[in-house]
């Protein structure tokens, strides 16, 4: 074989490579994956499922599929079959609320809740404002990747509260003092992996019951994190996720 065929064989090999990786990029790019799921057909596509490019769905009377594709949610309502890769209209940037939702680092400062005076009622929902801080209002598993650095967060900081904590064979309690809404985990409690914890007080009506997950590595986009929390069962950060997303695209159209 001369010099000029094998530098052609060379650029025909690259130029293939090239396309199939271009080809797996947009396949990649067009997946999309459930993140709640209601409705009749909720055991066939629970929370989770993955839906490769070009994919369709049939859904019935009274089902809701929210998907998270390309950084952006999108919702399927039945009855009718979607595609369920179908473009989606990107921002340029994920908006700040999303921004601050999978930071690394919680905020210091309070924002995302609220104080009332006396006669104001509480909004209906609250979400923590960072899918890391610990609202001890919602039990289940929560994924925890340094307990060292995790902190309590409140929705209500309009007057003092103290949360006790019960778990790993110790007890303890924080206390909030007003206009304060967040607090280190109570040093005297160990904070341990795969173990009940119960929190009373702090304004709850009934005791509430977290388990903890290990976060090996802290995700970078809101695809990233929805796929580990799914993984680890950390429901309501996903939920608190998927609901700053959706809000941020209505409010941005």
């Amino acid at each position: 074989m001369s010099f000029p065929d094998i530098r052609m064989s060379r650029l025909a090999l690259t130029t293939a490579a090239a396309v199939a990786a271009m080809a797996v990029a947009g396949t990649a790019a067009a997946q999309s994956m459930v993140v709640r799921s209601t409705g009749p057909s909720a055991s066939q596509y629970p929370t989770g499922t993955k839906f490769k490019a070009g994919e369709r769905v049939t859904l019935v009377a009274g089902d809701r599929l929210v998907l998270i594709q390309d950084g952006k949610t999108r919702t399927l309502t039945g009855a009718g079959t979607f595609n369920t890769s179908a473009p989606v209209q990107l921002s340029q940037s994920m908006g700040t609320t999303v921004t601050r939702m999978i930071a690394k680092r919680p905020p210091t400062q309070s924002r995302g809740g609220f104080t009332r005076g006396p006669e104001e009622e509480a909004p209906a929902i609250v979400r923590a404002p960072n899918l890391w801080l610990l609202d001890y209002r919602e039990g289940g598993t929560f994924c925890v990747a340094d307990p060292a650095t995790l902190l309590l967060w409140r929705p209500d900081a309009s007057a003092d509260t103290v949360v006790r904590v019960e778990g790993a064979g110790k007890a303890g309690s924080t206390e909030l003092k007003k206009d304060a809404q967040f607090k280190r985990w109570p040093a005297e409690v160990p904070l341990q992996y795969d173990i009940d914890y119960r929190f009373s007080g702090g304004g709850l009506a009934a005791p509430v019951t977290v388990r903890f997950a290990p976060l090996e590595a802290m995700p970078e986009t809101p695809e990233a994190s929805a796929d580990m929390l799914v993984a680890k069962g950390c429901s309501p950060q996903l939920d608190r996720l998927v609901d700053a997303m959706s809000a941020e695209e209505n409010a941005t159209g």
